[in-house]
């Protein structure tokens, strides 16, 4: 059992996955439970009586749910880990070691290794290989976006800037908390022996949904962060297709929020941005399409 680091799982209506994954994890879990009807709290506590059950009682989104759980850790280090993943054996043990080392890093993604077989996602391997380098001091290469069911952080990096913006939900959230994280001068790399494993289901949630989330979260977060010219490409990008022009309009209906909210990034985090964004344009369209939907 690693005592450093606490894994937050945020999970709703999963509850035969969880109880496969929960069991992996080798250190201290909080499962925050956005709302679920299936008697995932329930079957959780049972099976599982060590582990600390937070309900939420509503669906407040993987991002909000995740900052409770950052709130009740009481360790210096977080791992996220949906409801379908987990940490591999001495994956966790790995990522305090390398964050006790490298006082500067706030946050580190590891490795993803996906299905029963163990396939190497191709986000994975994208960071590997990120144009970004490796900065002095950090354990690996940059990165400025993650998976989150394979990161772990600095509690004290992640509350620094906030956590995850809670208005964001699901989907794509992950984007804005890694540039916030940047533009606080923490440093996000990639380390390869950080493994996680996810088990995606088959089927499940609404696809056309999700897209819709997606769209909307991308224009929203350009419009938070970055420079016009950027929002109008994400939005441009939202029309190509019906669920995205929905995102779009839902965007649009958050314009007042994001002008009481819009604080533009440091300018060597918006160059790194726009290098990573580059690269991914460059990539075959399937790869590039994996890399945009990882980050």
């Amino acid at each position: 059992m690693t005592e450093d680091v606490t894994v937050v799982v945020a999970t709703r209506n999963r509850r035969a996955r969880l109880l496969e994954t929960l069991a992996r994890h080798e250190a201290p879990v909080i499962v925050v439970d956005n709302g679920s009807d299936d008697g995932t709290p329930e079957a959780v506590s049972n099976a599982f009586p060590g582990v600390r059950v937070v309900r939420l009682g509503r669906n407040a989104g993987a991002g909000a749910a995740r900052n409770v759980g950052v709130e009740l850790a009481g360790t210096p280090f977080v791992a996220f880990a949906d409801d379908d993943s987990y940490w591999a054996p001495g994956a966790l043990a790995e990522a305090v070691r390398v964050l006790r080392a490298h006082p500067g890093t706030g946050l580190i993604a590891g490795q993803v290794r996906v299905g029963r077989e163990g396939r190497l996602d191709p986000v994975s391997a994208e960071m590997a290989r990120s144009p970004l380098g490796t900065r002095p001091g950090a354990p690996g290469p940059s990165v400025l976006g993650f998976p989150a069911c394979a990161v772990v952080l600095r509690r004290a990096a992640v509350r620094q800037v906030g956590g995850f913006t809670e208005r964001l939900g699901t989907y794509g959230e992950e984007a804005l908390l890694a540039m916030d994280l940047a533009a606080a001068g923490w440093q996000l790399a990639y380390v390869e022996d950080v493994v996680a494993h996810h088990l995606p289901l088959p089927a499940g949630r609404n696809r056309d949904e999700r897209h819709r989330i997606e769209a909307r979260n991308r224009v929203l977060t350009a419009a938070l962060r970055r420079p016009t010219g950027v929002v109008l490409r994400a939005a441009a990008d939202a029309l190509r297709n019906p669920a995205g022009r929905r995102g779009l309009l839902d965007a649009g209906r958050a314009l007042g929020w994001v002008v009481r909210h819009r604080r533009r990034l440091p300018d060597e985090v918006e160059a790194a941005l726009r290098l990573l964004e580059r690269d991914v344009a460059a990539e075959p369209a399937p790869v590039a399409a994996a890399v945009s939907a990882g980050n």
